[in-house]
């Protein structure tokens, strides 16, 4: 398939973020793809080459590809940085420096998205001393036969900057209105994709096979499950309101969450947001297996560091000393941990999600056998406020966050958000009510004390209808010396020249950042504000939404992808929230 195909859609994508317009575009590039290209295609709408959980990255600096550039166009490379600092778009700034180009190439070779697709997995794999080298020569034999277009696209798709506006549901319905002809079959699709976390592949079934096989898919050992997500709610009388007469209270442990696929001795761990985090955990890979009462299962548990003399729970932040590619065995004795588990999601070749909580909790309790390593997250049956209320204080007691609050006889919704669970934590007793997940996007210089640090973060909540990051406050209290080192070692690898094209700031930062990184802030209240992008226009025209005097709570959200921030619908949602409170006070 030529790839002037699937550049000419993306170049018409970037033009709308209708997502009635987005589908139709992708219905036709699909409808001109044939079915052993179709997982390629999907996969590179997405800005990548296989589904998240395999880590397959390619680890293309700027530096390295404007290097490309010039060695394809025989510009200087002052020349292409010059023209990529007036717009921030290196793909864009490559198409005009490729229209300049001096040299001409007499025996050209097609471009192709299968070749596109192969030279970049073959980017995507070298490793080595040489391998800036080789990266920077397949980049050059790409860009020596491709279209300005078809350059900045694959640039685009190099650099991490493909920004098309579209999630995971606008692809799903593309490919049900080409394939079955019925936008409504999406949830089937979602369906496929939520069990295997591979959109490509659902592509690949239903181009090939329809919906018959996409009906038939099954969970997948070591392919990861899309979690199950909770509501948030501000009191015990709203848990009792929303989930009725008897429920389970579990406690809501400040660890990572993570998914443990199970066969044998062999053990695999996927992180909340899909990511394969093994090979920080080897204490679990040796001890987990002999715990374990089943052949092959997939279980959900929260992994929680703990003072190895009281057995306490440690805040999340400890676990951080795990995330190390080397001298890890020192921080496993330096930093123990404990596994407790809350879930069986698949057990020796069935799926156990159409199962209700209880069945799923008592089946749980069966296979996994605990001991000082191994635990169950405690939970009890409630019925009533005061239950709720006096679990709640045993578990802030013993180092937990809060409740996470379930329904006895409720599946176990993959992928989803709903109010089958819900969670009460401590602080969403204050104003605000909650506390909110914020992408730290820019950055400015600190004095005095932060002089030589970032003394302020500019935070942006998630717009996921135009996948972009809408500024909603600066954050310079709450942190300590150690956390603002910790930070700026952090941030500085993601540090870019110009700002990211998915950042939405009316701010000019001292420096932007790939908005990647997620941490924990807190506020006093939410705010109407002429100047932050946050949920700009729904509350008031040409106004956003702002956190009043914001706080960091000392959390990195290291398991979180920056997609999976706090949403712009969930701050609306907590805005109209308080402004009740406030009305209902103003009342009594």
């Amino acid at each position: 398939m030529e790839f002037s195909i699937l550049a000419d859609t993306f170049s018409k994508m970037e033009t709308t973020r209708k997502r009635l317009e987005l589908t139709q575009h992708l219905v036709e590039l699909f409808e001109k793809t044939p079915q052993q290209v179709i997982s390629k295609i999907v996969y590179l709408l997405q800005g990548k080459l296989r589904p998240d959980f395999e880590g397959i990255e390619l680890g293309v600096a700027e530096k390295l590809a404007i290097r490309a550039i010039s060695k394809s166009s025989g510009i200087p490379i002052k020349k292409i940085e010059t023209e990529y600092r007036k717009g921030g778009d290196l793909g864009h700034a490559a198409s005009v420096i490729l229209e300049q180009k001096t040299q001409t190439t007499f025996l050209m070779e097609d471009i192709t998205v299968e070749r596109v697709y192969e030279t970049l997995f073959k980017i995507a794999k070298i490793g080595g001393t040489r391998s800036q080298d080789m990266k920077m020569k397949y980049i050059s034999s790409l860009l020596n036969d491709a279209t300005p277009i078809e350059a900045s696209f694959i640039l685009k798709i190099l650099l991490g900057t493909l920004r098309l506006g579209i999630a995971e549901n606008t692809v799903m319905d593309g490919l049900a209105i080409t394939f079955t002809g019925n936008k409504e079959n999406r949830k089937i699709l979602e369906h496929a994709y939520n069990v295997s976390s591979d959109l490509g592949k659902v592509a690949e079934v239903i181009a090939s096979k329809g919906l018959e096989g996409i009906e038939a898919f099954q969970i997948e050992l070591f392919n990861p499950i899309r979690p199950m997500l909770a509501d948030r709610i501000r009191s015990e009388e709203e848990a009792v309101e929303k989930m009725g007469e008897k429920f389970a209270a579990e406690y809501k442990l400040d660890g990572e969450r993570v998914q443990l696929h199970i066969e044998g001795q062999k053990v695999v761990l996927f992180s909340r947001s899909l990511e394969n985090i093994t090979s920080y955990y080897p204490d679990i890979i040796e001890k987990i297996p002999k715990s374990i009462q089943a052949d092959k299962v997939i279980l959900e548990a929260e992994i929680v560091a703990i003072n190895e003399n009281s057995g306490e729970f440690l805040p999340f932040q400890e676990l951080m000393h795990r995330r190390r590619k080397y001298r890890i065995e020192k921080a496993i004795s330096q930093y123990p941990i404990t596994v407790n588990f809350f879930d069986v999601l698949y057990y020796n070749e069935t799926s156990c999600l159409e199962l209700g909580y209880e069945q799923r909790r008592k089946l749980l309790e069966k296979i996994v056998k605990e001991n000082d390593f191994v635990k169950h997250v405690p939970m009890i049956i409630v019925t009533n406020k005061n239950e709720i209320e006096e679990f709640l204080e045993n578990s802030i007691n013993s180092g937990c966050e809060g409740l996470m609050l379930k329904m006895l006889d409720k599946p176990y919704q993959a992928g989803s958000r709903g109010s089958h669970w819900l969670k009460l934590k401590r602080e969403y007793r204050n104003e605000l009510g909650d506390s909110l997940d914020l992408v730290v996007i820019g950055a400015f210089f600190g004095k005095g004390r932060r002089t030589g640090r970032y003394g302020t973060l500019l935070l942006a909540t998630y717009e996921d209808d135009q996948d972009t990051f809408t500024s909603i406050c600066k954050v310079g209290t709450g942190f300590t010396d150690d956390d603002l080192d910790q930070l700026y070692q952090i941030l500085s690898d993601k540090v870019t020249i110009k700002k990211n094209p998915r950042i939405d700031s009316n701010m000019e930062a001292d420096v932007w950042f790939e908005p990647e990184l997620v941490i924990e802030v807190v506020a006093s209240e939410i705010t109407l504000s002429p100047i932050h992008k946050a949920a700009r226009d729904e509350i008031r025209k040409n106004t956003g939404l702002a956190l009043r005097f914001p706080k960091f709570t000392g959390k990195i959200r290291i398991e979180k992808a920056a997609e999976d921030a706090s949403t712009n619908e969930e701050v609306i949602t907590l805005y109209k929230g308080q402004k009740k409170i406030a009305h209902d006070k103003n009342r009594m």
